[in-house]
């Protein structure tokens, strides 16, 4: 059993509302690559951030599985008859009061891809090796709400990639045994 990965400062409990993450591993000829979105600098909530496809789980969502399928679909337009679906990693809980279920799946080209232009500005790929490289797993410290938290964050290239995106990477570095 890996050791999970939260927010620092996250809450405990059952108050803390369900979400699901798609952690899309590309399956390409020369090498794994993770799909990325960029959101919208516009959005409310997380403007311009990067992440992976997914959202809160609605009331018809039967599964974690199935609300990772569904928000991925409808924020990038990836087809679920692309993708194998590998499993879950463990719970990741965010200082903002969300539950997330990463639901890692393999995705195999060749696909299409439609990003929903309101949610997501661009989705791009990184090499696996990059966040599988712990010389890579920065720790950053910020104050949030009047207290000094730490997250990680896995700078690649222009994109500043940290908070839950970077927690869900290491949670995956540590399940596949890297972190051992």
């Amino acid at each position: 059993m890996i050791e999970a990965v939260h927010d620092d400062g996250s809450p405990s409990g059952s108050g803390l509302r369900p979400a699901a993450v798609l952690v899309p591993v590309v399956a390409r000829e020369q090498a794994l690559t993770v799909l990325l979105t960029r959101r919208t600098d516009h959005l409310h909530h997380h403007p311009g951030q990067i992440s992976f496809p997914g959202g809160r789980v609605e009331e018809t969502d039967v599964s974690a599985v199935m609300t990772a399928l569904r928000e991925t679909e409808e924020e990038i337009g990836l087809d679920p008859d692309c993708i194998e679906l590998l499993g879950e990693l463990p719970e990741y809980r965010t200082g903002t009061g969300f539950r997330i279920t990463p639901v890692v799946g393999l995705v195999h080209p060749p696909f299409d891809l439609a990003l929903d232009s309101f949610e997501v500005a661009e989705a791009f790929e990184v090499p696996l090796a990059h966040f599988l490289d712990p010389a890579r797993h920065q720790k950053h410290r910020a104050e949030y709400q009047g207290r000094m938290r730490e997250y990680y964050a896995m700078p690649y290239g222009e994109y500043f990639i940290w908070g839950a995106t970077a927690g869900i990477l290491v949670s995956l570095y540590r399940f596949l045994g890297e972190g051992r």
